[in-house]
């Protein structure tokens, strides 16, 4: 089992917001979960301004969804808990990351 490196999200999503920083200016959050097998298998998208389009077309959308994927199957490979369910809120220029307890929102099963 690796060791687990507590900053590694939050320095990949400080570059994800470095590429992004017009997305980042706006409000919103991303509510995702994992499957069984610790893959991001649902997302729930709301945002303050109408950027929706915007992010896919940049493809902000892509990268944030290959970095929590990445970052579900990181947590099981490290037995980092909480590590099914979270939030990333987006504005103020950046990117943050919250992990809740299993259960904690409406994508749970």
């Amino acid at each position: 089992m690796p060791n687990y490196d507590g900053d590694f999200e939050q320095t990949r999503l400080s570059m994800l917001a470095e590429q992004h920083r017009d997305i980042v200016g706006s409000k919103g959050e991303v509510i995702f979960c994992a499957d069984d097998e610790n893959r991001l298998c649902g997302t729930s998208w709301t945002l303050e301004d109408e950027i929706f389009d915007q992010i896919s077309g940049s493809g902000f959308k892509v990268q944030l969804m290959e970095l929590l994927d990445s970052f579900l199957v990181y947590r099981a490979e490290c037995e980092q808990c909480p590590r099914n369910e979270g939030i990333v809120r987006i504005g103020n220029g950046g990117l943050t990351i919250e992990w809740l307890p299993d259960g904690s929102t409406h994508l749970s099963s």
